[in-house]
C-alpha cells in the first residue's frame, strides 16, 4: 500500500522543469533593487523623477533572460501587471508578448542571434510553448520580455530531464552595455514584438546587451532622469529624446546632459541622434516644421560642445533614419518592424565606431 501511494505522487509530477527567469542572466537592467523584479529604474527614483517616467520605467522595456538549455522544447509562463494587452496602433504580442531567439553557431567566427519563438499574450497569466523540435544539444537563448507593459514573474519551462543554466558572461569587451535614452520610439512603439525594438535589434547586431530607457512621451531630457544615467557605466550612451521636446528645451537641455554625462564618465562616447523625418512631410509642408527646429537646435548645441573642447561626441542626422518612401511607420511617427530596423542600420555602425575610437580623458571646460 505504501508503495502505491508513492507511486501516485510521483504520476502526479508535472512533466516540465519551471526555472525563475531570475535564476538566469538578466540583461537591460540597470540596478538590483527595483520594485518589481523587471522593472528599469531603482526604487528611490520614484520620489526623484516625473510621475509619468516612474510609471513607464515600470515597463519591462528591452529587459532579456540569456540562458542555455538542452531542451528539446522551450515553455515560459509570465504574469503582467496590467491586463490592458494592446493598443490602438500597437499589437498585443509587442505590448505583453515575449519574443525568443537562439544563437545559431557556424564556426566561432560566425554566430548571430536567429528568432525562433513568439509568447502571445491572451491574458494577464500566461502559459506558452515558444518552441519544439529543437535539434539536440547545447543552445544558448534569449527571451525578450513585453515592451509596454510590467512584468510580475516570469518562468521558463523544459522537460524535466533536461538542463536549462544561466549563460556565461559575455566576453570582457562585450560586457558593458549600449545605454539607450528617448522617447516611444526608443521605448518600442510599435514593434510587433520586444526583439524588434531598435535597441534589441542592435543588441543583436552588437551582440552586447542593451538597456532600453525609453520612456513613452517622456523622452526629455529631465535633469532626475540624466543624474540616473551617470549612475551606470555602459560601453555608449544614444541619446534619441528630440520627439519629445520643443526646440527650445532641445537647446536648453541638450548640453547640461552632455556635460554632466561626460563629467561623470569622461571616456564614454555619447551619440546625439535627430528628430525622425515625419513620415508626411514629404507631401505635407506643416509636418515638416515639427521637426526641423529641433534639429537644427540640436545641431546646434552639438556645435556648441565640440567648440568647448567635448571629446567623444557623435552625431546622427534623423533625414536618414526611416528612408525615403514612407512605408517605415504605423501612423507617420511610430515605427512598423521595417522602421525599427532601418533606424538599427544606421545607429549601429555610429555605434561600432563610437566603441572602437578611444576618448581622450579630457574634462569639459
Amino acid at each position: 500500500m505504501p508503495s502505491e501511494k508513492k507511486k501516485l505522487k510521483a504520476d502526479k509530477k508535472p512533466a516540465m522543469l519551471w526555472v525563475d527567469a531570475r535564476k538566469l542572466s538578466i540583461e537591460g537592467q540597470g540596478w538590483k533593487k527595483t520594485v518589481g523584479p523587471y522593472d528599469r529604474f531603482p526604487a528611490r527614483a520614484k520620489s526623484t523623477v516625473p510621475d509619468p517616467v516612474w510609471g513607464l520605467s515600470r515597463h519591462s522595456a528591452g529587459i532579456a533572460v540569456r540562458f542555455v538549455s538542452s531542451a528539446s522544447e522551450i515553455h515560459c509562463r509570465w504574469k503582467l501587471t496590467s491586463a490592458t494587452l494592446a493598443m490602438n496602433h500597437m499589437p498585443a504580442t509587442g505590448v505583453s508578448g515575449i519574443d525568443l531567439y537562439v544563437r545559431l553557431s557556424c564556426g566561432e567566427k560566425n554566430q548571430r542571434w536567429h528568432w525562433t519563438g513568439i509568447g502571445r499574450p491572451e491574458a494577464q497569466i500566461n502559459e506558452v510553448k515558444i518552441a519544439s523540435g529543437i535539434p539536440p544539444g547545447k543552445h544558448e537563448f534569449l527571451l525578450y520580455l513585453p515592451l509596454y507593459n510590467g512584468v510580475q514573474s516570469v518562468e521558463i519551462g523544459v522537460p524535466r530531464k533536461a538542463k536549462i543554466v544561466p549563460a556565461p558572461a559575455r566576453p570582457a569587451g562585450k560586457a558593458k552595455p549600449v545605454l539607450f535614452y528617448g522617447t516611444s520610439i526608443t521605448q518600442g512603439g510599435c514593434a510587433s514584438r520586444p526583439g524588434m525594438a531598435y535597441s534589441a535589434i542592435i543588441g543583436r547586431i552588437l551582440d552586447q546587451p542593451a538597456i532600453n530607457f525609453g520612456f513613452s512621451g517622456n523622452g526629455r531630457m529631465d535633469p532626475p532622469v540624466v543624474d540616473l544615467l551617470c549612475e551606470l557605466d555602459p560601453a555608449v550612451y544614444v541619446i534619441d529624446c528630440c520627439p519629445n521636446l520643443s526646440p527650445e528645451l532641445v537647446t536648453e537641455r541638450t548640453e547640461p546632459l552632455v556635460r554632466k554625462l561626460r563629467q561623470a564618465h569622461p571616456k564614454t562616447p555619447i551619440i546625439l541622434v535627430e528628430n525622425i523625418e515625419y513620415q508626411a512631410s514629404a507631401f505635407l509642408p506643416d509636418m515638416r516644421k515639427n521637426y526641423t527646429g529641433k534639429n537644427v537646435a540640436l545641431c546646434a548645441a552639438y556645435k556648441r560642445l565640440l567648440t568647448a573642447g567635448i571629446k567623444g561626441l557623435y552625431y546622427v542626422p534623423g533625414k536618414q533614419l526611416f528612408g525615403k518612401d514612407g512605408n517605415a511607420t504605423v501612423d507617420g511617427v511610430h515605427a512598423t518592424d521595417l522602421g525599427f530596423i532601418r533606424i538599427a542600420e544606421c545607429l549601429a555602425p555610429v555605434i561600432k565606431k563610437a566603441l572602437r575610437a578611444p576618448v581622450p580623458a579630457a574634462l569639459p571646460r
